[in-house]
C-alpha cells in the first residue's frame, strides 16, 4: 500500500520566485502538465508541477505564459533537457494548443507501466504510488470534484496536489527502470514507445484536412436514401412503426411477419444484427431494415460526428491516438475514431473521399501492409508450407486452399477461397469450430473437420499453437518478438470458458502484437526517413496496417518507392514483408 503523504519542499511559484526556479531548471527531471477536459487538443491547462530531487515547484498556467517565464518555456521546448512525466503525449499536444512547445520526453510512466502490464486497467498517477509503495496522493477527484462539480481549488491546494504528482513520477521511473531491465523491454520502450509518442502527437497537430461541403453533401445523399429506405420498409410490412425502437420492430417482424424468433431479451424479442442477419434470407423487410441501420450508423458517427469534430481554426480534424488501450499493443484513436471507418461497403468507402490533401497540389498516398499478421505467422511458426507460400509470392488464400482441398490452383474456385481466408484468419485471431460454422454458414461438424484438415497440412502452425499454450502456462505471459509481453492469469483457470479464452490469446497475442509491433517501427523510421531527406511529405494517420500521408507533386515519385521500402524493411522475418502503395487526389483514391 502506498505510505502516508510525505512531507516536501513545495514553491507555490510566483513572479518573485521565478528566478530561483530558473536557476533551478538544470537538477529538474520530472513534470506534471494539468489540463482538464477528455480532449488534449481542447483542453485548458491549469498549470504544472516541476520536481528536482530535493525540491518540487508548481507554476500556474497564467505565470507560465506571462513574458517573465520565457526561459521556463525554453526549457520546456528544449529536446536536450530531458523529462519525465505521466501521459506526456497528452502534456504536449494541451500545450502546443496554447502556443507553448514541448520537447525532451525521456520517460512517460503511463507508458511504461502499461508495458509492464497491458492488462491492468488501473494505471493512472493514483495507482501507480500505491503499487509502488511509495507517499500518497490524493485522488483528482478529491481535489478537483467529478463532472458537473468539476472546480480548481485554490492556490494553495492546488499547487500542492500537482507538485505532488511530479514528484511521485520520480519515484515511479526509479522502480519502473528496474522492472524494464528484469522484464527485456527497455529496447521496445526506449526505441519504439517512446519516439512513437512523438510522432503521434506530431501527427495529431498537423491533424487531416477535411472537404466540409462534400461531408454536408454526403449527409443529404445518405439522408434521403434512409427516407427511402424507410417508406420501402412501411409499404412491404403494411404499416409505419419507429424503425429505432428494438419493441416495435420486434412486434413487426415477429408478431406481424410471424418470421420465426432466433433469441429473446428480458424485455421482448432480440433485434440484434446477428438475429437480422440470420433473418434476412426470409424475407425482403430484414434486409432493408439491415441496410437502413448500416446508412444510418454512418450518419450520425462519421457524417454528423465529424462535422463536431472540425476544427474551427484549422479546418481539419485532429485525432488522439491512444498508446496504452489496447493489450496486443495496437493503436487506438478517439476524438473522432478513424480507425473504424468502414472499408466493406462502398457508402462507407464514400467516406474516405472527404479526406483531403491540406494544400494544393498535393496527393494523398496510403500503404498498406499486406497480410502481415499471416506473415508474422509463417515465421513465428516456421512452416514450410506457409512460408513457401510468400516466399514464392503467392496468394496465401489460393495457397492455403489447393493445400487443405488436394487440388491444384486451377481448381480452386471461390468458395474454396473463401473457406481458406476465413481459416487463415480465423487462426491468426484463435478461432473455435463454433466461429467458423458461423462465418461460412456451415455445421459446426464440418468446421471442425475443415479445423483439422488444415492443422493437417499446416503441421508447424499446429505444433507453434500447441507449444504457445504450453509456454504461457509455464509462464504466465507470451510474448510478440520484440518482448512485448502479455500476462495471461486465467490460462490455468479451473473454468472452462476462460481458459479457453486465455489459450486463444495466448496463441493470437504474439501475432497480432507483432504485427502491431511492426507498423509502429515503420513509422519510426519513417519519421527518420523524411527528417533526414529533408521532406516536406508528412505522416498524418495509421489505421491498423495502413499509413496515410500527404505529399507534394514534386516528392510523389521517391515516395511511392521509400513508402513500401520502409514499411517492408522494418523487421526481419524469414519471409518478405510486402506493402502495397497507392495515391490520389482524395484518401478514398489512395485504395
Amino acid at each position: 500500500k502506498a505510505v502516508e503523504a510525505a512531507v516536501l519542499d513545495i514553491t507555490i511559484v510566483h513572479e518573485a520566485e521565478l528566478p530561483d526556479l530558473i536557476a533551478a531548471l538544470p537538477g529538474i527531471s520530472a513534470l506534471h502538465v494539468e489540463s482538464n477536459g477528455e480532449n488534449p487538443h481542447r483542453a485548458e491547462v491549469i498549470g504544472i508541477g516541476l520536481s528536482s530531487p530535493e525540491r518540487h515547484y508548481f507554476v500556474p498556467f497564467e505565470l507560465l505564459k506571462s513574458p517573465a517565464a520565457a526561459k521556463l518555456r525554453d526549457w520546456l521546448g528544449d529536446e536536450k533537457a530531458p523529462k519525465s512525466g505521466y501521459d506526456l503525449h497528452r502534456a504536449d499536444l494541451a500545450l502546443h494548443w496554447q502556443g507553448i512547445a514541448f520537447a525532451g520526453a525521456a520517460n512517460d510512466v503511463q507508458l511504461a507501466a502499461y508495458l509492464l502490464d497491458p492488462t491492468e486497467a488501473n494505471q493512472n498517477l493514483y495507482d501507480l504510488t500505491a503499487k509502488y509503495g511509495l507517499p500518497r496522493l490524493s485522488p483528482d477527484e478529491e481535489v478537483f470534484g467529478k463532472g458537473a462539480k468539476y472546480k480548481i481549488p485554490e492556490l494553495e491546494i492546488l499547487g500542492n496536489h500537482i507538485a505532488r504528482k511530479s514528484a511521485a513520477v520520480l519515484g515511479i521511473v526509479q522502480k519502473q527502470q528496474q522492472e524494464l531491465t528484469d522484464t527485456d523491454m527497455t529496447g521496445l520502450f526506449v526505441d519504439l514507445e517512446m519516439p512513437l509518442s512523438r510522432i503521434l502527437a506530431d501527427m495529431e497537430k498537423q491533424g487531416i484536412a477535411v472537404n466540409k461541403e462534400d461531408l454536408i453533401d454526403l449527409g443529404k445523399e445518405f439522408e434521403a436514401q434512409i427516407s427511402k429506405l424507410a417508406a420501402d420498409i412501411y409499404t412491404i410490412c403494411g404499416t409505419e412503426f419507429n424503425l429505432n425502437s428494438p419493441k416495435q420492430l420486434g412486434e413487426i417482424l415477429f408478431v406481424k411477419l410471424g418470421l420465426p424468433v432466433v433469441k429473446k431479451t428480458k424485455t421482448g424479442y432480440s433485434t440484434d444484427a446477428e438475429v437480422l442477419e440470420k433473418l434476412a434470407p426470409y424475407h425482403d423487410a430484414v434486409r432493408l431494415i439491415l441496410q437502413y441501420r448500416t446508412i444510418a450508423k454512418l450518419q450520425s458517427t462519421y457524417v454528423e460526428g465529424l462535422l463536431k469534430e472540425i476544427s474551427p481554426d484549422t479546418g481539419k480534424v485532429h485525432t488522439f491516438y491512444r498508446q496504452t488501450i489496447a493489450a496486443t499493443g495496437r493503436l487506438s484513436s478517439q476524438f473522432p475514431n478513424l480507425q473504424n471507418i468502414p472499408i466493406r461497403l462502398e457508402e462507407g468507402r464514400k467516406i474516405r473521399k472527404i479526406f483531403v490533401p491540406s494544400e494544393p497540389g498535393w496527393s494523398i498516398l496510403a500503404a498498406d501492409y499486406s497480410q502481415i499478421e499471416l506473415r508474422v505467422l509463417a515465421h513465428i511458426s516456421g512452416d514450410e508450407r506457409m512460408k513457401e507460400a510468400f516466399v514464392e509470392d503467392m496468394d496465401i488464400h489460393t495457397k492455403t486452399a489447393m493445400d487443405v482441398f488436394g487440388v491444384s490452383a486451377d481448381q480452386v474456385d471461390s468458395n474454396m477461397r473463401r473457406s481458406a481466408k476465413a481459416v487463415n484468419f480465423g487462426i491468426v485471431y484463435g478461432i473455435s469450430d463454433y466461429g467458423l460454422s458461423q462465418n461460412l454458414n456451415i455445421s459446426r461438424k464440418e468446421a471442425s473437420q475443415f479445423i483439422e484438415q488444415y492443422f493437417e497440412v499446416f503441421k508447424g502452425v499446429r505444433r507453434y499453437m500447441d507449444e504457445i499454450v504450453v509456454e504461457a502456462r509455464k509462464q504466465g505471459y507470451v510474448t510478440t518478438l520484440l518482448e512485448r509481453r502479455r500476462y495471461l492469469p486465467e490460462i490455468n483457470a479451473k473454468n472452462f470458458n476462460l481458459r479457453s479464452f486465455a489459450e486463444r490469446t495466448a496463441m493470437n497475442t504474439p501475432i497480432q502484437g507483432t504485427a502491431a509491433d511492426i507498423i509502429k517501427l515503420a513509422m519510426v523510421h519513417m519519421d527518420k526517413a523524411l527528417h533526414e531527406r529533408g521532406l516536406r511529405s508528412r505522416m498524418l494517420l495509421q489505421v491498423h496496417d495502413e499509413l496515410v500521408f500527404e505529399v507534394p507533386e514534386d516528392e510523389l515519385e521517391l515516395m511511392k518507392t521509400l513508402l513500401p521500402e520502409v514499411m517492408a524493411g522494418a523487421l526481419k522475418l524469414s519471409v518478405p514483408l510486402k506493402a502495397e502503395v497507392s495515391y490520389g487526389s482524395n484518401w478514398y483514391e489512395a485504395k
